[in-house]
């Protein structure tokens, strides 16, 4: 296409962008060091796979997967639903579950949070339209709603489709269970079917494109989805999990949005997500294997510096696009950078924003930053837009003022260190924040505040202020 790629990114931003992306945090100031200092010509894919062997790995992971499980936190009571689900969902990343079971444990669970978390997913997802739709939008990156009323001229799904994969859950039955305000889930024994409102017709369970399963009564008709699903024929459900991951690493997908995935949608890249999805398969469905696969691809590699070629292209992965840290890992950012920490109630202390269980944590900094409020399917509830409150918050607000100020922050123990020199103290400073060391500028610019500032624990809280708010602090790249 006439569009040479960047070049390689330097071991900082690399280190920096792969840890965020992976582990949902900044590397330490020792790791960045120690990253800098090592030789090893493999000592990137090395880094990649202590990453996903970390606990911090499972629970970036698991904070994306139970906001569009819809893991969502109304009152005190649901913590025995919402806890459970995301302990679930931790679990299964940690353990690297395949993809393929953990999807049919989510659309096939029956009982109760208590006995069965994955059983959570359909406390959320109580109707019948709810299930298909979000089921076609998260694991096959369909959206269908259109067709549950009419079959629009330029798309493939008609009603009859829309309706055939209904009848997957027509046999879903409810009762009160023992726990106060939660139903238990089970299989109803019955004919699987669901009725097409413009024809009369009553649809058997029939796969998209697939054709329809015979069931007897005792048959539970959401265990022959999850077989369709996770077919190694099936050209949707390998290919919309890939193309998200591929979203969560680049901020875009091969098809964009992620999950409306459409013959007139195409991806910008047929050759290579059909061969991503291969290889998923190929790899018994591995997310930790797509994850290295991504991960150590020269095109996640590369800078975000354009070349005169690329300069203007936004979609075909030429360089790497910045992005803007999530609300969960700038918070964490800003605590490990100052070394404060924040509050949650209900959960021990010292815990992170992204272990949180769910959206039920009262924070203005994570409702001003975009977390989302784990209403749909749809990982559009995320906002990464900037915006006034943001750049306010960040500037002055009590806070980031208290956490500047603290006095077992960071800012007052650099001004307390008698030992070292402010050079070298500076240099950790940037270590933590960037992954790399000032340039002579910057180390001047620093010194000469510290030189003139009437207290030291003064002029170590305006550095800290200064870095946080920079765009370099701010997105996962240095814009």
């Amino acid at each position: 296409m006439g569009l040479p790629a960047s070049q390689i990114a330097d071991d900082a931003t690399f280190m920096r962008r792969v840890t965020i992306d992976i582990a949902g945090r900044l590397p330490t100031g020792d790791e960045a060091a120690a990253f800098l200092a090592n030789t090893a010509a493999d000592k990137r894919a090395k880094w990649i796979d202590h990453l996903l062997e970390s606990t911090d790995y499972a629970n970036f992971f698991a904070n994306k997967w139970s906001a569009i499980l819809r893991n969502k936190r109304r009152n005190d009571n649901d913590k025995v639903s919402t806890f459970a689900f995301y302990d679930w969902i931790r679990n299964s990343l940690y353990e690297n579950k395949p993809y393929d079971q953990f999807v049919r444990e989510v659309v096939t669970a029956t009982g109760t949070p208590g006995t069965n978390p994955a059983v959570a997913w359909y406390r959320e997802v109580k109707d019948q339209a709810a299930q298909v739709e979000d089921t076609a939008q998260l694991f096959l990156g369909l959206r269908i709603q259109c067709a549950r009323c009419h079959h629009h001229p330029f798309e493939k799904w008609s009603q009859q489709d829309y309706y055939g994969f209904a009848a997957f859950f027509s046999r879903v039955g409810r009762k009160k269970s023992s726990l106060p305000g939660f139903d238990r889930v089970f299989h109803n024994r019955g004919v699987a079917q669901a009725q097409n409102p413009k024809t009369g017709d009553q649809v058997k369970p029939t796969g998209l494109g697939s054709p329809t399963a015979e069931l007897s009564q005792d048959d539970d008709p959401r265990i022959e989805l999850a077989d369709w699903m996770s077919d190694p024929s099936n050209e949707f459900f390998s290919k919309a999990l890939v193309n998200r991951y591929w979203k969560h690493f680049f901020g875009r997908g091969l098809v964009d949005p992620e999950d409306d995935m459409r013959v007139t949608n195409p991806a910008v890249n047929p050759k290579l997500l059909n061969a991503l999805a291969d290889d998923f398969v190929e790899y018994d469905f591995d997310l930790k294997h797509l994850v290295r696969t991504i991960c150590n691809s020269q095109v996640y590699q590369l800078s975000s510096e354009p070349n005169e070629w690329n300069r203007d292209d936004k979609q075909n992965f030429s360089r790497y696009y910045p992005k803007r840290l999530n609300a969960e890992v700038l918070l964490d950012a800003i605590n490990q950078v100052t070394d404060t920490s924040t509050g949650f109630g209900g959960v021990p202390a010292g815990t992170r924003a992204t272990q949180l269980p769910d959206n039920g944590f009262s924070s203005y900094f994570l409702t001003v930053f975009g977390r989302p409020e784990s209403s749909s399917a749809c990982e559009c509830e995320r906002s990464s837009e900037a915006n006034l409150a943001q750049s306010l918050h960040l500037l002055n607000s009590a806070e980031i003022q208290g956490k500047l100020t603290s006095g077992s922050g960071n800012a007052a123990l650099l001004s307390k260190d008698k030992e070292r020199e402010h050079a070298a103290k500076i240099r950790d400073l940037y270590l933590l924040a960037f992954s790399r060391e000032p340039s002579s500028e910057e180390a001047t610019i620093a010194l000469k505040h510290i030189e003139k500032a009437k207290e030291p624990k003064l002029a170590y809280e305006d550095i800290v202020w200064a870095l946080i708010n920079t765009k370099e602090f701010l997105f996962n790249q240095k814009p």
